[in-house]
C-alpha cells in the first residue's frame, strides 16, 4: 500500500505526540529533588515544620520542587547509620562529635563547622529537669540527682547526644563550682547508679518517664519540655539547675552523597534556610535558642536565664571528651560497669 503525504504527516504527528507523552513523566520526575535529612531523636516536630516551609520558599525562589524525607534516632546511632551506608543528603545532629566522625570517614568536609555560621549550628539548647507535678523529691540541682531514692531517666551516653550532654553537664557542674576531676567523677557515678533504664535515644527516655511512669526526674533538652507538656498536659514541672551545658545542634552537607546525586545546591539551600528569619522563627517556636537576636528577643519569655558552659571550655572540645569519656573503656564505661 502506498502512503499519501497527508497520511505520512498524520503518522508523524502521532509519533511525535507519543514521544512527547512518554517524555513527560521523566521530565516531571527529574524536576523533583529528594533530600534525606538524617537527624536526632528529639528533632521530629521541628523538621515537620521546617520542611514544608523550606519547600515552599525554595519553589518560590527557584521554581524548582524539592521533597524531603526524615530519619530520626539517637544522634550517635544515626551518625553510625550514615557511616554504614544510609544515604543522607544532610545531617542535623545534636553534637559536633557525631559529624566529626563522618568527617573522619570522608563523608563530610573536614572543615564542615566553617561551612555555615556559628560553627554550623543554627540552634542550641541546654539540659534541664522535668519532674512530677509538685516536685515531690525536691530536685533543684545536679547534686539532687545523686541522692539515694531518686530515680533519674537519662538516655545512654554511648548512643544518644542527649545522654552525652547530660553526663558532661553533671561533670562540668562540679568543675564550675571549683571542684576537681575526682569529685566530678564521684558525682556522675552516683547519678548513674540512680538510672534504672538506659534508653537508646532521648525520645525513648521521654516515653519511659511520661508514659511508663518510671523515674522521678527526666534530664532532657530544654526544647523537649514544651513537647512533653503539650502532649501530656500539666502533670510535670521544669526545673533549671544553677549551671548547665550549651548544647549546640550542628548541621552538615554529606558531600559524597550530594555530589553523586547532584543535590549540592538544594542541600546547601536547605541548611541555609535554618538561619533565615523564617527558619529561626520556627526554631524559636519549638523552644530552641536561636542565633537571631531579633527572634530571641521576640521569644524571650520562653527562655530562663541560666549559666552555660561549653564542651570546649571544660573538656577541651568534643574529640577529647569523646576519647576520654565515651569511647569503649572510657570513663563512662568504668562508671557504669561499677554500678
Amino acid at each position: 500500500m502506498t502512503l499519501t503525504s497527508p497520511r505520512i504527516s498524520s503518522i508523524r504527528r502521532l509519533l511525535l505526540a507519543l514521544s512527547l507523552g512518554a517524555a513527560l513523566p521523566l521530565s516531571a520526575g527529574a524536576a523533583t529533588t529528594e533530600l534525606l535529612n538524617v537527624s536526632y531523636d528529639v528533632a521530629r516536630e521541628l523538621y515537620k515544620d521546617i520542611n514544608p516551609a523550606f519547600i515552599a520558599a525554595y519553589k518560590q525562589q527557584t521554581g524548582q520542587t524539592v521533597s524531603i524525607k526524615q530519619s530520626h534516632g539517637g544522634s550517635s546511632k544515626q551518625a553510625r547509620a550514615v557511616a554504614d551506608g544510609l544515604e543522607a543528603s544532610v545531617v542535623t545532629m545534636n553534637q559536633a562529635n557525631d559529624i566529626d566522625m563522618l568527617a573522619d570517614r570522608g563523608l563530610v568536609a573536614k572543615d564542615w563547622a566553617k561551612k555555615f555560621p556559628n560553627n554550623a549550628a543554627p540552634y542550641y539548647s541546654t539540659m534541664v529537669y522535668l519532674v512530677r507535678k509538685g516536685n515531690p523529691k525536691k530536685i533543684r540541682d545536679w547534686d539532687d540527682l545523686a541522692r539515694p531514692g531518686v530515680q533519674v531517666i537519662i538516655p545512654n551516653p554511648k548512643t544518644a547526644g542527649n545522654g552525652r550532654y547530660t553526663y558532661l553537664a553533671a561533670w562540668g557542674s562540679v568543675l564550675k563550682k571549683g571542684g576537681n576531676e575526682a569529685q566530678a567523677r564521684e558525682l556522675v557515678g552516683r547519678i548513674f547508679k540512680n538510672v534504672p533504664i538506659l534508653d537508646a535515644g532521648g525520645r525513648a527516655a521521654t516515653t519511659t518517664f511520661t508514659q511508663r511512669q518510671i523515674g522521678d526526674v527526666l534530664v532532657t533538652f530544654e526544647n523537649e519540655v514544651s513537647m512533653v507538656r503539650k502532649e501530656f498536659g500539666d502533670n510535670f514541672e521544669v526545673v533549671y539547675p544553677r549551671t548547665s551545658i550549651l548544647a549546640e545542634s550542628p548541621v552538615a552537607v554529606v558531600d559524597k552523597v550530594v555530589d553523586r546525586r547532584n543535590q549540592r545546591k538544594e542541600a546547601t539551600a536547605y541548611l541555609n534556610f535554618l538561619y533565615s528569619p523564617a527558619g529561626q522563627e520556627i526554631g524559636a517556636k519549638h523552644y530552641l535558642r536561636v542565633r537571631s537576636d531579633a527572634v530571641m528577643k521576640k521569644y524571650a519569655a520562653n527562655y530562663k536565664p541560666i549559666q552555660l558552659f561549653t564542651v570546649d571550655e571544660l573538656f577541651g572540645g568534643w574529640r577529647n571528651a569523646q576519647k576520654r569519656h565515651f569511647d569503649d573503656g572510657g570513663e563512662f564505661d568504668k562508671i557504669y560497669q561499677s554500678k
